[in-house]
């Protein structure tokens, strides 16, 4: 019968770094450059489809030195 190879959380050693990103440098990276959301959701029944949703978002940070694309206050 063969071993598994362990996983990292069962190791008895401790891992020697931090595992990924901090949270807060990951959303610095996502809104200096932006990211567009999509996804669809679909309620069904028995296999029936009943509502379908399509979700969209653009995330993205807001600079002062970029001019807004309209003369006024706003679009509205």
């Amino acid at each position: 019968m063969e071993t598994a190879e362990p996983v990292p959380w069962q190791e008895p050693e401790p891992l020697a770094g931090p595992i990924g990103v901090p949270l807060v440098d990951l959303l610095d990276r996502l809104l200096a450059t932006g990211v567009v959301l999509s996804g669809d959701l679909v309620i069904a029944i028995a296999d029936v489809p009943l509502v379908r949703l399509s979700l969209r978002a653009l995330l993205s940070s807001v600079n002062e030195r970029v001019p807004a694309p309209w003369a006024d206050s706003g679009p509205l």
